[in-house]
């Protein structure tokens, strides 16, 4: 995962909570769930980057080990 997306995850995990522990300090519901919401979309893409590098990397060691396959047969 590229650096600049681990950031942009972690900035909503953090900015949500931040409104989750503002909303519930001060009774607003609303922006309480609002960002709860934000937090978990946070984790949920950092998540996913994360699946998606280990199938990426799974993949490339895949296409090595053919390729390291077909030069030893030559």
């Amino acid at each position: 995962m590229g650096g600049f997306d681990k950031a942009k995850d972690k900035k909503d995990q953090l900015v949500g909570s931040a409104k989750e522990k503002i909303g519930d300090a001060t009774d607003n519901e609303s922006l309480a769930n609002e960002g709860r919401a934000q937090e978990l979309k946070g984790k949920a893409k950092e998540e996913w980057h994360d699946l998606k590098e280990k199938g990426d990397d799974k993949l490339h060691d895949a296409k090595q080990g053919l390729t390291d396959d077909d030069e030893g047969r030559r």
